[in-house]
């Protein structure tokens, strides 16, 4: 008699799904970051306890709105599940998924469409299941409002304290001053004597070009520890703050979803403190400095309509772009000793920085102006067989910037009261409309 012996049969491998989760906080407060810390914590037990689940990672952003898509952390688990990483992501609710409705349905449904099941835990929704997209609209929407209530909300309380004369300034990127512990505005003297040079210089006839080069040369750093730049010493001469004044809500936020700041033309009401800290130079020297730039700029024709026909008054201008670092070139005259003037577009950051900021692009005038060049353009210098040739990509056309309104509005404007402190007013000047 012969005994066969019968292997017993193996079952296949049970497949865990691979599994992350997705936290978020949308400030920097202590509380939030101990509350985004203990999500990273639960998420991860949770996970990691469940034998079906192979843990992947918990992805999480730290001071961050959720109307915005340009979370690190979001866009790293989201190119995991593009790559086929990642099977299912579990998240608290739909407001800490996303709070824009869009966007919510726009990456469900890619994710759906990859075979990535996305799990709203307090909403108890899954994306793969029938009713699960019917209740990421009604839900995506309540979020997206209750995001709009609370930027509405902030903005009235930034209002209020504008009315009332309360300042939100960082001292930390303000050059000049500090903050006390009652979070008033204090000189800071070692600071304040860069500021009192730049106003002494500009008053007496240097440029704000030559002002940042002598800083620079003589390695004295900006408030953030940078270089100098003829933006940063104007921006320091018009700044009201250094004669004792504060102007607020210079910039609006456009709306509660891209957060983008616009320079305030009226939009809104902005507010105009008088006395409201001890001053680094005094309102004559201030005046004066404001004096000086508007004179400047009206000797260059750079002013009012002037303005854009001066900045216009080439065609090329603001069309050619360094193909090294993507400055923008700018038009000169070369004059030499042993030949005739020649015009040229040259590198802008070169020009101002130097060539450890770039080694520049340059070319002929008579060489460019005979393309038909309609958009931004990108020059690249190229040197075959020792002969240098250019090789032009057009950048399209680029975004537009928050548009001015067509004509200035009349500004009514009325005091309101301070905040115990003698000898300051806020005026408020209103929007138009």
């Amino acid at each position: 008699m012969k005994v066969r012996i019968l292997e017993p049969i193996k079952s296949p491998a049970l497949k865990r799904k691979r599994v992350c989760a997705y936290a978020r906080v949308s400030s920097a407060s202590e509380a939030q970051g101990e509350s985004l810390e203990n999500q990273t914590t639960y998420y991860r037990s949770l996970i990691e306890a469940n034998p079906e689940y192979e843990y992947v990672g918990v992805f999480a952003d730290y001071g961050t709105t959720g109307t915005k898509d340009e979370r690190p952390e979001f866009q790293k688990m989201l190119a995991l599940a593009r790559a086929g990483e990642i099977d299912l992501i579990l998240t608290k609710s739909i407001s800490r998924f996303a709070r824009n409705t869009t966007l919510v349905l726009e990456v469900v449904r890619e994710l759906k469409e990859l075979g990535v099941e996305v799990v709203f835990e307090k909403d108890n929704i899954s994306s793969l299941t029938g009713d699960g997209e019917l209740m990421l609209t009604v839900l995506s929407s309540f979020a997206q409002e209750e995001s709009k209530s609370a930027s509405e909300n902030l903005k009235w309380r930034y209002r209020r304290k504008f009315e009332q004369g309360e300042l939100a300034v960082n001292a930390t990127r303000f050059l000049g001053y500090d903050k006390n512990k009652h979070g008033e505005l204090v000189i800071n003297p070692v600071q304040a004597k860069v500021v009192e040079r730049i106003f002494a210089d500009y008053i007496s006839g240097k440029g704000s070009f030559v002002i940042a080069k002598e800083l620079n040369t003589e390695g004295v750093p900006t408030i953030a520890g940078g270089r100098w730049h003829s933006s940063t010493v104007l921006g320091i001469l018009k700044n009201e703050k250094y004669k004792g004044d504060a102007k607020l809500q210079k910039t609006y936020s456009k709306d509660h979803l891209s957060k983008k700041k616009c320079i305030n033309h009226g939009e809104v009401d902005s507010f105009y403190i008088k006395n409201n800290h001890p001053p680094i130079v005094s309102k004559e020297i201030w005046d004066e400095a404001q004096r000086q730039i508007a004179l400047r700029a009206k000797a260059k024709g750079n002013i009012g309509e002037t303005k854009n026909k001066y900045q216009n008054r080439y065609p090329l201008t603001g069309m050619l772009l360094c193909g090294k670092c993507g400055a923008p070139l700018r038009r000169r005259i070369w004059n030499s000793k042993y030949a005739c003037k020649k015009v040229v577009w040259q590198c802008s950051n070169y020009i101002k920085n130097g060539k450890n900021a770039c080694q520049g692009t340059s070319i002929d005038d008579m060489t460019v102006g005979r393309l038909n060049i309609q958009s931004q353009t990108i020059v690249e210098e190229v040197v075959e067989h020792g002969q240098k040739y250019y090789r032009y990509t057009s950048k399209g056309k680029p975004d537009k910037p928050c548009r001015k309104p067509a004509a200035p509005e009349k500004t009514r404007s009325r005091v309101l009261p301070g905040i115990d402190r003698s000898g300051r007013a806020a005026i408020k000047l209103r929007s138009p409309g």
